[in-house]
């Protein structure tokens, strides 16, 4: 159980797997050694937790870049200038949209890219906590949703989301 765990945490922290890989892969594809809402805890608790860590680590990994003359004088005025001009619409609609970003299941999406989205427009620690752990709950309902329709026979065998999910043995 405790190796099933590490692995299931291992693969959500895998930039652009996430828990749109760990939570299929722990369904169809581990001897199922955990049920299936272990599974999706374990996922979701630690894809939380990666948001919190990479938002965490952008002020530092920031800082240190920014020692790099040729960054600091071209691409970090334009980070400010965006910044500043968007903090407005951040402030209205920030946690909203970043959580909506982070929730939808797809390539490119995630705690990755939502943590570095927010992180350069400025959002606050606070807000994107709250973001992070509402698109992450998204995000894992949607893919629960989806390995669940296919687990109890709602996708047919030779449908494109069982084909993409479960191998299928003959």
């Amino acid at each position: 159980m405790i190796q099933s765990i590490l692995w299931l945490t291992l693969i959500t922290l895998i930039p652009t797997l996430e828990l749109r890989a760990s939570i299929p892969i722990g369904f169809f594809g581990m001897d199922r050694q955990l049920s299936w809402p272990w599974v999706v805890l374990v996922c979701v608790i630690a894809n939380i937790l990666l948001g919190w860590t990479v938002f965490w680590i952008m002020g530092p990994a920031f800082q240190l870049i920014r020692k790099w003359n040729w960054f600091d004088r071209t691409i970090w005025p334009v980070l400010e200038r965006t910044q500043h001009r968007i903090h407005p619409y951040v402030e209205k609609y920030g946690e909203l949209g970043v959580a909506v970003f982070i929730g939808i299941p797809l390539p490119g999406s995630g705690v990755y890219t939502g943590a570095l989205g927010a992180y350069l427009l400025g959002l606050d620690k606070k807000k994107f906590s709250v973001a992070n752990v509402i698109g992450v709950l998204i995000a894992g309902a949607a893919v629960t949703a989806i390995c669940l329709l296919i687990l109890h026979g709602a996708v047919g065998e030779n449908s494109w989301m069982a084909k993409l999910f479960v191998k299928i043995k003959h």
